[in-house]
């Protein structure tokens, strides 16, 4: 097999840590990571310089770079309401003029791209559930569109640059992704249940926690993108990648005081504009085309989180 050096932009956040870790662990390609620790951790970079195959470069994607790699995962971009709303504008122009510069370079180089955009792309929507030829129902001057504008252009600008410069691209739309390695602050339903459970606080449930999610482990989802970037040239995407296991969220945060055995209670407050009410992928494209399926189940995942939440503690 040919070695092929692979560039992985956000390789400090959640998801890119864990997707370098398993291509570094399991295959003899060199990656090049890149990041500017906006919302990415540099104790992940560490743990991945302990690899001789890692090479790390500290830029911001907003500005233009020349790195020649025959693959790129392209995940740069703040993903939790807490850090895409701290900062919207950075955030647009992480996803707009930063997903133009990695297109560019790969034009020149004639690397394949794959982008993580994500299931905010649908909005909060009106189909269920959520299918690859659904084009959403998102509110493009609320508080939430800085990221689904964001990723919506991000995703118009790939299949721009393959229509007219030839750029082999991969589309793959993230639905909810938890496990180790997440920010303990990073504001998601999972990490904020968790670490208010085990501090035996009240767990905030916005809205009336009807509003439903399907949870899909880290492992899981760092498979289904390894899989779509090895997927035949033929195949774009856009493709969900997930799980269909749906659960309402007032459900969730019970399970995790049972899983913690916290003597946390659950309260409730005012839903935030524009959040979603129901969100479950339909997964039919991944199964066909990547033979894709979540193995983890939830309760064996959060299991793994809140031991993972545990030691960091």
């Amino acid at each position: 097999m040919v070695k092929k050096k692979i560039l992985i932009t956000g390789c400090a956040g959640f998801i890119g840590y864990n997707l370098c870790k398993k291509i570094l662990e399991e295959e003899e390609n060199d990656i090049i990571g890149l990041d500017n620790f906006y919302t990415g951790s540099e104790a992940n970079v560490k743990l991945l310089s302990k690899y001789k195959n890692f090479k790390f470069i500290l830029h911001d994607i907003i500005s233009p770079v020349e790195i020649k790699a025959d693959e790129i995962y392209h995940l740069a971009s703040p993903a939790s309401p807490v850090f895409y709303q701290k900062n919207p504008i950075r955030t647009l122009k992480t996803n707009f003029m930063g997903t133009m510069n990695i297109l560019g370079m790969a034009k020149r180089f004639k690397s394949k791209v794959l982008l993580s955009s994500t299931s905010e792309i649908y909005g909060d929507p009106l189909v269920h559930p959520q299918k690859e030829n659904y084009w959403g129902n998102v509110n493009p001057i609320g508080i939430r569109a800085c990221y689904d504008e964001g990723k919506r252009i991000a995703e118009t600008l790939m299949f721009e640059y393959h229509r007219n410069h030839n750029v082999q691209i991969k589309l793959c739309r993230i639905f909810n992704t938890y496990g180790p390695s997440m920010m303990k602050d990073d504001g998601r339903v999972v990490s904020n249940f968790i670490n208010q459970s085990l501090e035996n606080k009240n767990l905030t449930v916005f809205g009336d926690g009807n509003q439903t999610r399907s949870f899909c482990y880290v492992s899981d989802m760092v498979d289904g993108l390894m899989k779509m970037m090895n997927s035949s040239d033929d195949f774009t995407g856009p493709v969900n990648l997930g799980t269909d296991d749906e659960r309402s969220v007032k459900d969730i945060a019970q399970l995790i005081i049972t899983l913690t055995n916290s003597n946390s209670k659950i309260i409730y407050k005012r839903l935030p504009s524009d959040d979603p009410c129901r969100r479950k992928p339909d997964l039919s494209l991944a199964k066909k085309k990547l033979k894709f399926s979540a193995k983890i189940k939830l309760e064996d995942g959060l299991e793994k989180t809140i031991t993972y939440f545990r030691s960091v503690k």
